[in-house]
C-alpha cells in the first residue's frame, strides 16, 4: 500500500535554516543543517534499499509557492501573496509502498527524529494513504 509522508514548516523555518533567526524558528548552524541533511540522506538511502521508496522531495520556501484559482472565462488567476507566512505549510514529502500503516508509520516517526537545533519548532509528520481506486464504482 502507499503512503505519502508529508512535512510540514514555516516559511520562518526555512529562513531558520538560511541563517535569520525570528521568534521560534532560532537561526540554523552549518552544522545543524548537516546534521538534518545526514538524517534524512540515511533514511531516503535505507527507503531505497528496502525497495519502499517511491518518490520523495524536499520543497522550495513558501514565499516561492503561488496560489491559483480560475477567472469567470476559466483562465489562470495568480496570487503571489505570501503563502503559509502564519500556517504551516507543505515543505517536503516522501511517497512510500509498505505493507502497511504501522510500517508508515515507523518511517515518519523516523523523519520526526530528525536532529533539530535548540528551540526549533518540529512539527508532525502526516500519513496519509494513496489514494489507488479508480474514482469509479464499479
Amino acid at each position: 500500500m502507499k503512503y505519502m509522508l508529508m512535512v510540514l514548516g514555516k516559511q520562518a523555518d526555512y529562513d531558520a535554516m538560511a541563517g535569520k533567526a525570528s521568534s521560534g524558528s532560532p537561526a540554523w548552524s552549518e552544522a545543524d543543517l548537516k546534521a538534518m541533511f545526514d538524517h534524512m540522506s540515511a533514511l531516503n538511502d535505507e527507503l531505497a534499499a528496502s525497495g519502499e521508496w517511491v518518490d520523495g522531495q524536499g520543497l522550495a520556501e513558501p514565499r516561492q509557492a503561488r496560489l491559483v484559482t480560475a477567472g469567470p472565462d476559466g483562465a489562470p488567476v495568480i496570487s503571489d501573496r505570501p503563502y503559509g507566512e502564519a500556517e504551516e505549510v507543505l515543505a517536503g514529502y516522501w511517497i512510500v509502498d509498505v505493507p502497511d500503516f504501522a510500517r508508515a508509520a515507523e518511517i515518519a516517526a523516523r523523519a520526526y527524529a530528525c536532529p533539530l537545533p535548540e528551540g526549533a519548532p518540529n512539527y508532525p509528520v502526516v500519513v496519509q494513504p494513496v489514494d489507488t481506486t479508480s474514482g469509479t464504482e464499479a
